[in-house]
């Protein structure tokens, strides 16, 4: 996925350059407006047939994505007769030391944006892959494109599990017999391990496109563990950890035109807790352990990853 340097409106600009936009897409796009100060505290949205028209979407998917904007409290008066309104205090990120948590989808995206407000971006992450993460460095690329922000250099170490290992989760929930079990946890293990690399693949092209397009230092570090992680963690620059649970849930999946129960965590909407160094004893020890325990494995037992098939 090709970041877009521009941020635009349905108010004579061009619209945003993409094949297919999901909610998801609008919502990330709004939201950016919105950060950078396009769309200004207070400031009446576009109507959702408006932002239909210029996304190319159902306005179902417009409403989707405002309530989203609203859900994070960057939005106000998100209703399907009026057009809604840009909050009073939109710059506010929805997660930090002290607040309550929230999902990754929502949290995670202002938190790497303001990692990157840094002249030296540091960023480890150990996750199931690297979806989450790669979804929410589309927020300071966009900034930095647009010329809102520089950083000197950027460092990022990402911990996934190994292609090598029988995943935890997902797996087949339901009794099966050892052949169709086999089969059944095979098509999982590939789905993820393309999921895995597509993620990782598109995360290091467009943070080390910023070499070239801004002279921006960049190294990213890819290695793999020998098991499947239960929580998910990101650590950044030194003074911030977000952490989660990978709860798992049962789900239907559409395997060889046959429905199969299988176990999984859906990572964007687990809950993210936030810890920052210097607000108290417990974080800034949580954030220090963190760190020890994310080198320990990067430096020991996990090994060189390769993003391919």
């Amino acid at each position: 996925m090709v970041v877009s340097p521009e941020h635009a409106s349905v108010n004579g600009r061009t619209r945003p350059q993409r094949t297919q936009w999901t909610y998801r897409d609008v919502a990330d796009e709004l939201r950016a407006r919105i950060r950078s100060g396009l769309l200004s505290p207070g400031q009446r949205m576009p109507t959702q047939a408006q932002l239909a028209d210029e996304f190319g979407v159902e306005r179902s998917a417009v409403r989707q994505a405002l309530r989203i904007l609203q859900s994070e409290h960057l939005l106000a008066n998100v209703s399907k007769g009026s057009p809604a309104t840009v909050a009073e205090d939109p710059g506010a990120g929805p997660i930090g030391p002290g607040a309550p948590p929230q999902p990754t989808m929502v949290a995670l995206a202002p938190r790497i944006a303001a990692a990157f407000a840094q002249q030296d971006v540091e960023i480890d992450a150990l996750c199931l892959t690297a979806v989450s993460l790669t979804l929410a460095m589309g927020e300071p690329l966009r900034q930095i494109h647009a010329g809102r922000l520089k950083p000197a250099t950027v460092r990022v170490r990402v911990l996934l599990p190994s292609r090598d290992i029988d995943l935890a989760f997902p797996a087949p929930a339901s009794d099966l017999e050892a052949e169709a079990e086999a089969a059944v946890g095979g098509h999982l293990q590939r789905n993820w391990l393309a999921q895995r690399n597509a993620q990782g693949q598109v995360l290091r092209h467009n943070l080390l496109a910023l070499r070239a397009t801004h002279g921006i230092d960049v190294e990213v570090s890819f290695r793999a563990l020998p098991f499947t992680p239960p929580v998910k963690l990101y650590l950044l620059n030194a003074n911030e950890a977000l952490f989660a649970y990978y709860t798992l849930s049962r789900r239907g999946e559409q395997i060889d035109h046959e429905r199969v129960d299988v176990y999984d965590a859906q990572g964007l909407r687990q809950l993210l807790f936030a810890f920052e160094q210097g607000t108290g004893l417990r974080d800034t020890t949580f954030v220090e352990q963190s760190h020890l325990w994310f080198n320990s494995l990067w430096n020991t037992i996990s090994s060189e990853l390769t993003l391919s098939s």
